[in-house]
Formats: structure tokens, C-alpha cells, sequence
């Protein structure tokens, strides 16, 4: 699995909430439980906090590589 831009903030926790939720904390992204998540891509949440959305997903996608 590959984690995209265009995964919702909920799916990508699905994924694995507390390794995903982790990293998102650590990059400034403190969202994790705000009710919007569930709808929110996670380019559209990197954009709202002025995140770079392709470091994210490098640290994103190397965690489930794992």
C-alpha cells in the first residue's frame, strides 16, 4: 500500500493509528482528531497547515514500508 496526497486524514490513520498519528503530530499536524478528518485529503489538511506534502509522505510511506 502506498499512501497518496489524495488518502483521506482517515484512511491514512486506519492504516496504523498510532504510527500514523505519530508522524503527523511530529510534522506539525495536529488534526489527527479534529471531526473534519474523516473527509479531509491529506494534501488538503498539508495545505491548511502549510506542510509540505511530499516530505510528509516520504515519512508516511517509509513507516509502512517498515
Amino acid at each position: 500500500m502506498t499512501i497518496t496526497k489524495d488518502m483521506t486524514m482517515g484512511d491514512i490513520l486506519a492504516i496504523d493509528m498510532n504510527k500514523m498519528a505519530g508522524i503527523l503530530i511530529e510534522s506539525g499536524m495536529h488534526c489527527v482528531g479534529c471531526p473534519s478528518h474523516a473527509f479531509e485529503s491529506l494534501g488538503e489538511a498539508a495545505a491548511v497547515h502549510g506542510i509540505d506534502v511530499d516530505d510528509l509522505l516520504a515519512k508516511l510511506n517509509a513507516a509502512i514500508a517498515e
